[in-house]
C-alpha cells in the first residue's frame, strides 16, 4: 500500500517544477497587475458611458480572473493530493488511493491544457475564429465531405464551450454544401483552430455510388482571426469593392428564399465574402464587411505586405498533394495528419469532434520547429 502512495508523492515531486514553470509562461505577476488596473478603470467615474469600451475591458477581467484562479486552483489541487499521500502513510489507510489516483489524473490533464495554452503567443491566437468550407471538385461526393467537416468542427466548438453563429450557408444540389462560413467565438479560438487551415482529403466507399467504388474527395477550410474594427490603421472604401445582393438559401434566417438579403461583397484583390443568415440586407453587408477586413489584415500580417493594395486573393488548389490531413474510412480506418505525423485509427471519434491531439500536436510543432514535412 504504502509503495503506491510514495510512487505518487515521487509523480507529485517530479511534476512541481513543471508547475513552477507554467506561472512564468503564464506571466501571473503580470496578470495580476492587469487585474489592478482593470479594476481600477471599472471604478472610475463614467466607466459605463461608452457601453461597447466597458464591456471590452470586462471581458479583459474575466478572462485575466480565470487564468489566474485556475492556476492558483491547480496549485491548490497539488497540494492537497501532497497531503493525501502524507496522511494515508501516516495512518497506513488506503481508502484514499482512489481518490489520489483520480486527482492526479485530473491534475496532470489539467496542467497538460495550461501548457498547451501558454503556446497560443501569436498576435491574434486569443480572437475569435471566422471558418469558411469549400467543397472542392467531385460533386455531391465532396459536397457530402464538406458538410462532414462542418459538423465535425462545430461538434469540436460544443465540446469546448466555444459558440458559432452561421454566416453564410450553401446547400450542395443534391446533398451536403457547396461552401459555408461561420464565426467561433471564445477566448483562444483562433489560436487553436488556426492549424486546421488547408486541405482535407478523404477517402471511403461513396453512398452516393451504386457500384460502392472507392472515391476520393477534397474539401478546404480557411481559418482566420476576427480582427477589431479598430486594430489597424486603413479603412476599406467603396470604390474597393462589388456588392451584390441575392436571395438567402440553406440553414438561415427567417427571410429565406423571400427577400434578397442577402450580400456577396468582391474585393479588388480577388477576395470574396457572403452573408445571408443577420435579419437585413445592411447588418449582412456590416458582417461582410467585418469579414473582408479580417481577411485582407490577417493576408498583410502573413505576407508582409506594406498595403492592402499589394494584396492578391489566391485560390488554393483543392487536389491531391496539397492536402494538410488524411481521413481513410476503408480498407482500413485512419486519420492522419501529413504535417505532424499524428494519427489515429478511430475515425469516428474524429468525425464527431475529437480533434484535440491534432490540434495539441500542432501547437507543439509550431513551438519546437519539429515538423514531419516542411
Amino acid at each position: 500500500m504504502n509503495i503506491e502512495f510514495d510512487s505518487y508523492r515521487q509523480k507529485l515531486n517530479d511534476i512541481r517544477p513543471a508547475l513552477i514553470a507554467l506561472s512564468d509562461s503564464l506571466n501571473l505577476n503580470g496578470l495580476k497587475n492587469e487585474l489592478e488596473r482593470l479594476h481600477a478603470m471599472q471604478e472610475a467615474p463614467g466607466f459605463w458611458d461608452d457601453p461597447e469600451k466597458s464591456q471590452k475591458i470586462v471581458m479583459k477581467t474575466k478572462q485575466a480572473e480565470g487564468k489566474i484562479e485556475r492556476y492558483e486552483k491547480m496549485v491548490s489541487s497539488w497540494e492537497d493530493l501532497m497531503t493525501i499521500c502524507e496522511m494515508a502513510a501516516e495512518e497506513d489507510d488506503d481508502s484514499m488511493l482512489p481518490e489520489l489516483k483520480e486527482g492526479f489524473a485530473t491534475l496532470s490533464t489539467e496542467m497538460e491544457s495550461c501548457r498547451l495554452e501558454t503556446l497560443l503567443t501569436g498576435k491574434y491566437d486569443k480572437n475569435n475564429a471566422l471558418m469558411s468550407f469549400q467543397a472542392g471538385a467531385g460533386g455531391t461526393e465532396a459536397q457530402d465531405w464538406c458538410q462532414m467537416l462542418y459538423r465535425m468542427y462545430t461538434r469540436w466548438a460544443e465540446r469546448h464551450g466555444f459558440t458559432y453563429k452561421i454566416l453564410d450557408y450553401q446547400e450542395g444540389d443534391e446533398a451536403g454544401i457547396k461552401s459555408a462560413s461561420i464565426m467561433i467565438e471564445g477566448d483562444n479560438a483562433y489560436g487553436f483552430l488556426k492549424g486546421e487551415n488547408g486541405v482535407h482529403r478523404l477517402v471511403r466507399v461513396s453512398p452516393f455510388d451504386a457500384n460502392a467504388r472507392r472515391q476520393t474527395s477534397f474539401s478546404a477550410i480557411e481559418v482566420i482571426p476576427e480582427i477589431e474594427d479598430d486594430s489597424e490603421d486603413f479603412e476599406i472604401r467603396p470604390e474597393d469593392y462589388e456588392m451584390q445582393v441575392f436571395r438567402s438559401s440553406g440553414a438561415g434566417g427567417q427571410h429565406i428564399n423571400k427577400t434578397s438579403s442577402a450580400v456577396r461583397l468582391i474585393h479588388k484583390s480577388g477576395i470574396v465574402v457572403s452573408c445571408q443568415t443577420e435579419r437585413s440586407q445592411f447588418q449582412n453587408k456590416e458582417t461582410c464587411l467585418r469579414m473582408l477586413r479580417s481577411k485582407l489584415v490577417e493576408i498583410r500580417e502573413r505576407e508582409h505586405l506594406a498595403n492592402i493594395a499589394d494584396i492578391k486573393g489566391v485560390q488554393q488548389k483543392i487536389e491531391w498533394g496539397s492536402q494538410i490531413r488524411n481521413y481513410v474510412f476503408m480498407p482500413y480506418t485512419l486519420v492522419k495528419d501529413t504535417r505532424t505525423g499524428c494519427e489515429t485509427s478511430n475515425v469516428n471519434a474524429v468525425m464527431d469532434g475529437a480533434l484535440d491531439p491534432f490540434i495539441e500536436s500542432y501547437l507543439n510543432c509550431l513551438a519546437t520547429g519539429n515538423w514531419v514535412t516542411k
